[in-house]
Parts: structure tokens; C-alpha cells; sequence
């Protein structure tokens, strides 16, 4: 089974086992998003990745984001429009959602507490993907950093859904192509 999963020493310097890859729809279109990514997230292009396809739209480009590699192209005319929902580790959640609302997205999430010590804020960017943000400090701790068994506890169905749960799922329920 190790064998089906690259390790890595195997993987090409910047990149992740698994990387995500968006289709851009909406204002300004992949270079665009891109600005975002660079902006909001201190990302880099890689500039060799940058392919314009015969119509003008980018059929590829890859951006840097801190350990990971965001690859994205324009969404063509006739695609479904396919939202991402992309989750990031920043420093603190303060800077890059305001980058982030100065450069047209919207909180859905304000910036709270969240399991294992950590803080979460959720955001729509301006092509209408969610982001989940989490700042992991001294003192936190993530589902990896547990034994890996099923936790004890589990939410109680019938008390009302919080703030975290309510905000996420008005969002993915409201989700539509930008424009």
C-alpha cells in the first residue's frame, strides 16, 4: 500500500503530495486571482507556470503559498462553475482577512475560537470560493497531533447548530457563479 503514495523524496521541489487546483470564474479571472493569492496570502507565482491557452485565458499558472502550490486556470465558457474550498495556516487572522476584505471578499466566518486552541475565520473571496483560515499557535493542537482513534465526543443533535456550523453551511447553501 506505501507504494501507491509518493514519498517525499520523490516530489519536485514547492510541491505537496496532493495540491489543489482551481478553475477561476468571475471578476478579472485567473490573473486576478492570482493578485489575490499574492496579496492576501504573501504568495509567489511561479512565472514559468504561467500558460495562456490559444483564446487568451490561462490554462495553467501555479502560485506559492507558504509550504504548498495553488495551480489554477480560467474556468473556459460552458464549464460548471466549481467553487474551491481551499483551508490555509497563516500566522495570525487579523492581517490577511483584511487583505483579504480590501480586495473584495467577505467574512463568513469572523475570526473565533475554534477546537484544539486554535482560532478559524472563514471567507468568499470575489470568485466565490470559501476559504477556511486558521491560525495554529504555541499552545494548539490538531486532529493529527491526537492518537488516531474516534474522539469521545460528538455533537449533540439536538441543540442548536453555533456560530462556526451555522456560518459554513449558510455559506455553502448560498454558493452561486459569480457575476
Amino acid at each position: 500500500m506505501s507504494d501507491l503514495v509518493l514519498g517525499a523524496t520523490a516530489l519536485p521541489p514547492g510541491y505537496g503530495t496532493v495540491n489543489p487546483f482551481v478553475a477561476v470564474t468571475g471578476p478579472g479571472g485567473a490573473p486576478a486571482f492570482v493578485d489575490f493569492l499574492t496579496a492576501v496570502f504573501a504568495g509567489r507565482e511561479t512565472r514559468s507556470a504561467r500558460t495562456p491557452d490559444a483564446d487568451g485565458l490561462l490554462i495553467h499558472a501555479e502560485v506559492r503559498v507558504g509550504t504548498s502550490t495553488i495551480m489554477l486556470c480560467d474556468s473556459k465558457p460552458g464549464w460548471a462553475f466549481t467553487p474551491a474550498l481551499l483551508q490555509v495556516y497563516v500566522p495570525g487572522l487579523d492581517e490577511p482577512v483584511l487583505r483579504a476584505v480590501e480586495r473584495g471578499a467577505e467574512v463568513v466566518t469572523e475570526p473565533t475560537p475554534f477546537h484544539g486552541d486554535q482560532r478559524l475565520a472563514r471567507l468568499r473571496d470575489p470568485w466565490h470560493n470559501l476559504w477556511w483560515l486558521f491560525e495554529y499557535g504555541e499552545q494548539s493542537t490538531a486532529p493529527a497531533e491526537h492518537p488516531d482513534e474516534v474522539p469521545q465526543w460528538r455533537p449533540d443533535p439536538s441543540a442548536p447548530a453555533g456560530y462556526v456550523k451555522r456560518t459554513v453551511d449558510g455559506a455553502l447553501r448560498a454558493l452561486t457563479p459569480p457575476g
